[in-house]
């Protein structure tokens, strides 16, 4: 799910939509609005589960779509190589999320551990 926006409103550490992929804003800057337009905001974000970065420009008053992400914890059912099996703590709906073997590492069968979601997507959020 997503939701529309002005880019006025958005600031450093929230979401945006680049290239239908949800990102977080790593830095934000303005322009003055020149003689003849109007002012330029210089958006740079990291997508949130394939961490590839990304940088629009956009007129201040333009929409923007922002990603609606939730942050959940499920408890871990089963490890399958870097395939990681979970049930969500309040619809208890199973899910699979494929981890790097770093992350691994920290996840142990019957422990609850946190995880995002957006657009359909799911990744492990382990700090």
């Amino acid at each position: 799910m997503k939701e529309q926006t002005e880019v006025r409103t958005l600031k450093k550490g929230k979401y945006i939509m680049v290239d239908d992929e949800p990102c977080v804003i790593i830095g934000l800057s303005t322009s003055k609005p020149g003689k003849h337009g109007s002012a330029k905001a210089r958006i740079d974000a990291v997508g949130i589960f394939d961490n590839q970065k990304r940088s629009i420009v956009q007129p201040v008053t333009a929409k923007v779509y922002v990603p609606i992400v939730e942050r959940r914890s499920g408890q871990v059912l089963s490890v399958r190589g870097n395939i990681v099996q979970l049930m969500d703590m309040e619809d208890y709906s199973t899910i699979e999320i494929e981890t790097t073997d770093d992350m691994l590492e920290k996840i142990e069968v019957g422990k609850e551990i946190p995880y995002i979601t957006s657009m359909g997507k799911y990744k492990i959020e382990i700090r």
